[in-house]
């Protein structure tokens, strides 16, 4: 039996992983395929001999990383017992989540393409072709479209549609299915994302605000057919705090005074109302100021507001102070027409948060 090497990832492990994928060890022609597991050994068992069945058609390089978010079942073992020179076996010291789970598998990652997909098989290998064909016409990322979903209509399917809805109102981006894990990527798309929480559905986001072409296909989907689905209702909240925090963070990272200052100026138009009503109700209906609550309300809206712009001052201190100590620039380059050592003007390579989509 072959043995698998395992990677436990630790604080320095994990910086030389990273630095590994920025170097040599990328290839152009190399794709990876990453499948967060919690607790899939049964389905691990049928779904990697079918994933590297769709794999060895397509005449290209590959890897697959499969990362074990803390199971506490055998999927270590059948990783071990399935293993080939083109799968790894990344695990994780505790359950940690998808989110975390997938950033774990892109870092670790070679590819220049990615593809995600879960490790129930309820996604389909046999579509990854399609994925990387609709790469091919210039994409960056394209999305699963589960148009056929086989999971319970009320409990999953009917909070997934709304939900869906909600997301691409909110983003502007219109996909049928943020949830499909099965995803096709050009690394690049993804330069700079870093997710939390529950954050892996609002990668096509990120990467459209990054300037990447994002598109969706139908995929196919199957029934679960071991074990029983992590999904809970539990999610819905989620999903609704995480979708806040990702507007948020487009609309005013860079600007957060519009924010606390637009909220400091609700504040003091209360406090001026309610001042300007209990003057009118002292001086000219000759009413004591303690009869009504409006003195108390003028206080404590123009304390709020106050304590909002000071809000918004550190605000900007902490944004000022993010970018600067990294040299981070508060743009993405989509092209440079400029030479090296061509009038002074240094290249796009050179500004390791630029990120280059070429536009036809």
């Amino acid at each position: 039996m072959k043995s698998l090497p395992v990677i436990f990832p630790s604080f320095n492990g994990e910086a030389n992983a990273r630095a590994g994928v920025e170097d040599a060890y990328r290839r152009p022609e190399l794709l990876s395929v990453i499948l967060p597991v919690f607790n899939e050994a049964h389905n691990l068992k049928e779904l990697l001999p079918a994933l590297f069945r769709s794999l060895e058609g397509l005449g290209l390089s590959f890897e697959v990383i499969v990362v074990d978010d803390g199971s506490t079942d055998q999927t270590g073992e059948i990783v071990r017992q399935l293993a080939q020179p083109e799968l790894r076996l990344i695990q994780l010291r505790r359950n940690t989540g998808q989110t975390a789970a997938l950033m774990a598998g892109i870092r670790f990652s070679r590819g220049d393409i990615l593809i995600t997909m879960d490790g129930d098989f309820q996604n389909d290998p046999a579509d990854i072709p399609k994925l990387l064909a609709k790469l091919d016409e210039g994409y960056d990322l394209v999305s699963g479209w589960r148009q056929q979903r086989k999971d319970g209509a009320l409990r999953r399917n009917l909070p997934s549609s709304l939900a869906n809805r909600l997301i691409s109102a909110v983003s502007g981006i219109y996909l049928h299915d943020y949830g499909c894990t099965l995803k096709a990527y050009r690394r690049q798309a993804l330069q700079g994302v870093q997710l939390y929480g529950e954050m892996h559905r609002f990668i096509p986001i990120y990467a459209y605000w990054n300037g990447a072409r994002v598109t969706e296909i139908p995929v196919r989907h199957h029934a679960r057919r071991h074990g029983i689905s992590n999904y809970s209702l539990i999610r819905i909240p989620k999903v609704l705090f995480d979708l806040l925090v990702v507007v948020f963070l487009h609309r005013f990272a860079q600007r957060p005074m519009y924010v606390f200052g637009g909220v400091g100026l609700i504040n003091f138009g209360v406090g001026v109302i309610a001042g300007s009503a209990a003057l009118y109700y002292k001086f000219v209906d000759h009413e004591a100021f303690i009869k009504t609550p409006l003195p108390l309300l003028f206080v404590m809206a123009f304390i709020t507001g106050v304590m909002c712009f000071l809000m918004g001052l550190l605000a900007e201190l902490l944004v000022r102070t993010y970018y600067e100590s990294q040299n981070k620039p508060t743009y993405m380059i989509s092209y440079s027409g400029a030479e090296e050592g061509g009038n002074g003007l240094s290249r796009a390579s050179e500004r390791p948060a630029a990120q280059a989509f070429p536009r036809s």
